[in-house]
């Protein structure tokens, strides 16, 4: 698989339509000021040299007609910038959007296994605030690229008006440049730095929000302010001293750049002995040059600042991409009619010491319920990941009435699969919308249904039905009868295997019973595995087995 890019094949027109616009700005740029020597020749007819240049074109030496070109060029020159900053700003939007559709995709097409090694809030701050960072670095370099281009133009200028004075002063500003390597490499560790700060905080504020329940009952809402404000602290020092090297690096191009001209300025006049009709235009020119000099540098600057969230972008859309899973839009999931079998089925996560699972052999059957108890660790989600269709083994099989659950085939297993979770997830939005989730083409009539095998009627005699808004999370309803809301969903999918993962582990004992009630009835249909630790789902199923630092150590 290709690396990925900064910029995609598709935005290549958009580059050129910049480059273009980025010539044309320096042409006029070049123009314009070329025209001061014409207007100074005027003052005598010892310097008409100078504009010796006009009437090789055919263009007159008049005053008159140098101002309206002159007036021309500069209106010309500012439409033709207007579009260069449209067409700029388009670019720069354009790559951060598909930075971060393809970053968003390539998370949502890896491989269960590389996404579990991930830290959930590092991927937001990247999508949230790194992938726009990663936008301004091309924004930077597009005014990289356009001052250089304008320089080159007031180059040419001087180069046609005064070589000797402008080869000079090329020189010295490429040393200038130069000598700020140090500076830009010190951004660069600034921006790492930024970058590390923003994925804390991102952490944090996701941890505390979720969390805000526990830390007002603990009385820790000072302590929980003052972590995420002493993060805020150590982002506010690494932005201020980011601020702090542009600054000194300014204030010394001002001075060596002053300096500059008045070396240049008196080595014309005493040792070149140039006419004031050339020095004076080379003067504008070198006063034009020394600020885009320094808007050169600056950029070069946030260039480097902003490159390691170009780096981390890039590095997670290949890793990602790298480990996508087969598509399996064209296979056909197995029809679950007999058992799902695991034979040996051994799991292991790089890096840690023990197997998850090791050596599980065991039969599911089609039809009932099947509970899997086990201590914190002992390997009962990764049970449930492997059979769901998330996870290959590292050694052994699951087979689904002999079909092997590889490749493709495993990833279209998913699609016979509802998975019930300890924490609810609900969205923003209605009643019907959530269960849509599951079955976008679900009709009404079948997500009553789905409604009513869960236990879940109460969600009928909501004031608005299934146009009820449910709030932030669900957050207006109980936890048990948002648990039993994930349930009807799952039911949308007419699942042939149905997990529960410490679904009930926190409700209370009229949720659980209304939960369980539902799974009587539903475990005459499919597959049911319950992962709990206690309480009457396990009461109800008709075979337990128990794990243990992830083998089987009770099966009945």
């Amino acid at each position: 698989m290709a690396e990925p890019r900064l910029i995609e094949r598709g935005l290549y027109p958009q580059v050129a339509a910049l480059l273009a616009l980025m010539a044309m700005g320096a042409a006029t740029e070049g123009l314009g000021l070329m025209l001061l020597a014409p207007m100074l020749a005027l003052l005598g007819p010892d310097s008409m040299t100078a504009a010796s240049w006009l009437p090789a074109l055919g263009i007159p030496v008049r005053l008159d007609l140098l101002l309206v070109l002159f007036v021309v060029l500069i209106g010309v020159r500012a439409v033709i910038v207007h579009w260069r900053s449209l067409a700029g700003l388009k670019l720069e939007l354009a790559v951060a959007e598909s930075l971060r559709q393809r970053a968003w995709r390539g998370l949502l097409h890896c491989d269960w296994r590389v996404l579990l090694r991930m830290k959930r809030s590092n991927s937001a701050s990247l999508l949230i605030t790194r992938v726009d960072q990663a936008g301004d670095f091309l924004g930077q370099a597009i005014a990289v690229g356009s001052t250089a281009v304008t320089l080159a133009g007031i180059a040419c200028a001087a180069l046609l008006m005064a070589p000797a004075f402008a080869i000079a002063a090329m020189v010295a500003g490429f040393f200038i440049v130069a000598s700020f390597h140090s500076l830009r490499r010190k951004a660069g560790a600034l921006g790492t730095a930024l970058g590390q700060s923003y994925a804390e905080i991102h952490g944090s504020l996701n941890e505390g929000l979720g969390a805000l329940r526990v830390i007002k009952a603990l009385g820790a809402e000072d302590r929980a302010h003052v972590r995420l404000a002493d993060q805020f602290a150590e982002l506010k020092i690494g932005t201020e001293a980011y601020q702090k090297v542009k600054g000194r690096a300014q204030v010394l191009l001002q001075v060596l750049g002053s300096a500059l001209l008045a070396l240049l300025v008196w080595l014309a006049l005493e040792r070149w002995h140039l006419g004031i009709a050339v020095v004076l235009p080379m003067v504008a020119l070198f006063a034009r040059a020394l600020p885009l000099i320094g808007i050169l540098q600056q950029s070069l600057a946030n260039c480097a600042h902003a490159w390691p969230a170009v780096e981390e972008a890039l590095h997670l859309i290949a890793m990602t991409e790298r480990s996508a899973e087969d598509y399996a839009a064209t296979a056909t999931p197995p029809d679950l009619r007999q058992e799902i079998r695991l034979e040996a089925a051994t799991i292991q996560f790089a890096g840690e010491p023990r197997p998850a699972l090791d050596g599980i052999s065991l039969a599911i059957p089609a039809r009932g319920i099947l509970a899997v108890t086990g201590p914190s660790g002992s390997g009962k989600s990764t049970l449930a990941d492997l059979i769901g269709g998330l996870l290959e083994p590292d050694g052994g099989c699951v087979s689904i009435d002999g079909i092997g659950l590889t490749g493709p085939v495993r990833q279209a297993w998913r699609r016979r699969v509802a998975y019930v979770q300890q924490d609810p997830v609900l969205i923003s939005a209605t009643l019907r919308d959530n269960l849509r989730w599951a079955a976008p083409e679900a009709s009404d009539a079948e997500m009553e249904q789905a409604l009513n095998d869960a236990s879940a009627q109460f969600a009928l005699h909501l004031p608005q039905g299934l146009d009820t808004l449910l709030g932030d999370g669900g957050r207006q309803l109980s936890g048990g009868e948002r648990q039993r809301l994930m349930l009807a969903r799952a039911l949308l999918r007419r699942p042939a295997l149905l997990i529960l993962d410490e679904s009930t582990s926190a409700l209370d004992a009229e949720n659980e019973t209304q939960i369980a009630k539902a799974l009587q009835y539903l475990g005459k249909r499919m597959a049911i595995v319950v992962i709990s630790h206690r309480g009457k789902l396990i009461d109800l199923a008709q075979r337990q087995i128990g794990l243990e630092c992830g083998r089987l150590v009770r099966a009945g």
